[in-house]
């Protein structure tokens, strides 16, 4: 079951059943009118939507015409976003200057939720100054999760899984992180891949809790990395049931896994811009890559064992965000 969101004008989109091959789709109709709805409701939507993915699967459904795709959750209550490769969180560290952070627990912070990027819009920024960067990663989609659940019981709270492109202002960052107050300028609003899939629907390649997917990254149509998310340090049940240590998580929380990395990355590459710097900065002394100009593309893909996309592709251009009046 592949679910996806259509533009119709109202900000939450259209929810629509997508067929395995992406060119088909049906409705979820009056009683499904959105993601956020079907996930808030999750046990009665779910068989429903089962049903239309087997009508598609038998020949039914209407063209799809992916320029009309949004995110398939154009907004919701809550976003959270881990950092979960230790790998990433290493690198960063050069890259920033920093101390390591002296913690057992998983790294978090709370970003913008009132707004998903769409896979193939164009994503405006102020100033390229302010170093704009792509990151790769997963995210997955709960329903209601009471507080102090368990990871081991924060599994059967994942719903769905994403691929998301996590922007980021890096200049902007360092300073962000020493006032202690968190991100607001440094983390712009993310983008995600055109489909949500249940954890099942990727087979092999949900395992342990993680993504074990390799999520090929092009930069200006040149290769950039190919990371597998199969590395993280804590799975998602885990970063579910630390989102949820002291509050209940509303349905329709998307909680991310932090930039894709992994050990081998002379091999398979980086996943985000400043990853690459920091590799830079350990061979060499200083970093050689600047970060992304307007009219830059970045293209992301999740990739099966057996070449497919189970996200589909994001695919989009930095451009320079208009002037307010």
């Amino acid at each position: 079951m592949r679910l996806a969101t259509l533009r119709n004008g109202a900000p939450d989109g259209q929810l629509v059943v997508v067929s395995a091959d992406g060119t088909r789709h049906l409705p979820g109709g009056p009683a499904l009118p959105n993601l956020l709805a079907a996930i808030e409701n999750w046990s009665e939507a779910e068989p429903a939507l089962a049903a239309l993915a087997d009508e598609l699967a038998g020949g039914a459904g209407l063209p799809l015409d992916p320029a009309l795709l949004a995110a398939p959750l154009p907004r919701t209550w809550q976003w959270l976003d881990g950092s979960a490769f230790g790998t990433h969180g290493d690198l960063m560290q050069v890259a920033f200057n920093m101390p390591p952070i002296e913690t057992d627990l998983p790294l978090m912070y709370q970003g913008v939720s009132d707004r998903f990027y769409g896979p193939r819009d164009p994503v405006p920024f102020p100033d390229v100054a302010h170093g704009i960067d792509f990151e790769g990663e997963f995210g997955v989609i709960v329903d209601a999760v009471p507080m102090g659940t368990s990871a081991q019981d924060a599994a059967a709270h994942i719903k769905l899984v994403v691929q998301i492109n996590d922007w980021s202002l890096r200049t902007l960052a360092p300073i962000e992180m020493k006032t202690g107050f968190g991100w607001i300028q440094a983390k712009p609003p993310c983008s995600m891949a055109p489909f949500a899939v249940p954890p099942a629907a990727l087979g092999d390649g949900w395992r342990d809790g993680r993504v074990a997917l390799d999520l090929a990254v092009d930069w200006n149509g040149q290769h950039f990395g190919h990371a597998n998310g199969g590395a993280m340090d804590f799975s998602f049940p885990e970063l579910v049931a630390h989102a949820a240590r002291t509050r209940d998580l509303v349905a329709g929380t998307v909680i991310g896994s932090g930039t894709v990395s992994n050990p081998e990355y002379a091999t398979v590459g980086s996943s985000c811009i400043s990853e690459r710097r920091a590799i830079e900065i350990i061979a060499d002394g200083k970093p050689a890559t600047a970060f992304m100009a307007f009219g830059d593309t970045v293209r992301m893909a999740a990739q099966g064992a057996d070449g497919s996309t189970p996200f589909g592709v994001i695919e989009q251009t930095v451009v320079e965000a208009a002037r307010a009046a």
